[in-house]
């Protein structure tokens, strides 16, 4: 009987595929998340903002990024499941509410609400999934979530650099047994055979979050477009943010973003590309974030003096966004596009010089790069036929 719920629960090949509307709910919480991230990254342009800024993301990431495997390996339409993904979304509230002060006055509300999330997911999952090797799965991840809970919660607990410190420390947890498949103490890894997935339900998961950083980045270049005076300086700013926020999707879509359901399917190890995606998408998402970041800037002064830390997001979006494209590439097809390493090179070449120049002159060249590298790709892929994927992984 305990084995008839597990198997209830779990997704198979005749179960649904797409996303729920459940699932796209709970991505409106992700979406006032991103929203919060950017202006905040856009209020601290030094070393120690974009610090901070990187650890809140990673944080409300792998929150997404883990549940979207949950859900992907589970009906979300079973009760047990269903309210597993509510527990998550009214986690993923308190941190978002609390992300713009968590280095400071709401560090516990942040951290206690992120720890809560994992930790209660993985009783949901333990409690509802009875047969033994699911069972098993679950208690792996309650185990490594408590312990990097320590230094999360310590973490919550002081100030300054040491907080920092901790939060990063408990990331690398995170992200590093994720990786190893939750190497256990007397369980062991999780098996392979576990990380057998939906590929087009999985694949349509992150296509579906890539385009909400870009709705995110939609949304805070018009919100601070129509907070000031309109003129000649700021629309040419927000049309080039509307540009950029296109080009950054065609170069995502550009068969790779469209393919990524076909290479998990065809991939001698799925198991190895599912752990891999989180990853390779964190980048492009922080890609995102960073560009909104820096429009937010640019639409509110765009002939002003330009700063080091605003051509660091202005430029560093794309770059960040160009570097995890290029691996999602190496991963779908075993290559890379030389106009990606050529856009990254034209990037930090470019960077330097910048702070000779205002603000809206470094937001073009930036698209300029974007605009290349989506032609590059238009010539490439014309008159030929469609390259079929060839997992790296």
């Amino acid at each position: 009987m305990t084995t008839n719920r597990a198997v209830g629960l779990a997704r198979k090949g005749e179960g649904p595929q797409r996303a729920t509307l459940l699932e796209l709910l709970l991505d409106l919480v992700f979406v006032a998340a991103l929203a919060l991230t950017s202006p905040t990254l856009a209020r601290n342009l030094d070393w120690g903002g974009i610090f901070q800024t990187l650890v809140l993301l990673m944080a409300i990431w792998w929150v997404w990024s883990v549940t979207a495997l949950a859900t992907d390996l589970y009906h979300p339409q079973r009760p047990p499941i269903f309210l597993m993904t509510l527990w998550v979304m009214l986690g993923t509230i308190l941190m978002a509410a609390a992300l713009p002060a968590a280095f400071s006055d709401h560090a516990m509300v942040f951290v206690g609400a992120y720890v809560a999330i994992h930790v209660g997911r993985g009783v949901f999952l333990a409690s509802a999934l009875h047969g033994r090797m699911a069972q098993l799965h679950a208690m792996r991840f309650i185990f490594w979530f408590v312990v990097s809970a320590v230094p999360w919660l310590t973490g919550g607990l002081v100030e300054g650099t040491a907080r920092g410190l901790l939060w990063s420390a408990a990331l690398a947890i995170d992200y590093g047994t994720a990786w190893r498949r939750y190497p256990t103490p007397r369980l062991g890894r999780v098996p392979t055979s576990q990380y057998e997935v939906a590929a087009d339900h999985l694949a349509e998961r992150y296509q579906q979050f890539f385009t909400l950083a870009l709705g995110d980045l939609i949304l805070v270049t018009t919100l601070i477009y129509a907070d000031n005076e309109f003129t000649a300086g700021r629309t040419g700013a927000l049309l080039v943010a509307v540009a950029t926020t296109v080009l950054l999707w065609q170069i995502y879509v550009h068969r790779a973003g469209a393919l990524l359901q076909a290479a998990i399917e065809s991939s001698h190890d799925p198991g190895r590309f599912v752990r891999s995606a989180p990853y390779t998408h964190l980048l492009m998402v922080a890609g995102v974030v960073a560009a909104a970041a820096g429009f937010e800037i640019v639409i509110a002064h765009p002939t002003e003096d330009t700063t080091p830390g605003l051509v660091g997001v202005v430029l560093g979006g794309p770059a960040l966004f160009l570097a995890g494209r290029a691996r999602f590439e190496y991963e779908v097809f075993s290559r890379v596009s030389p106009s990606r390493l050529v856009g990254l090179l034209v990037l930090a070449v470019a960077a330097p010089a910048m702070v000779l120049v205002p603000p809206l002159v470094v937001a073009v060249v930036g698209t300029l790069v974007l605009a290349g590298i989506a032609v590059a790709d238009a010539v490439r892929a014309h008159g030929g036929p469609p390259e079929p994927p060839s997992p790296a992984l």
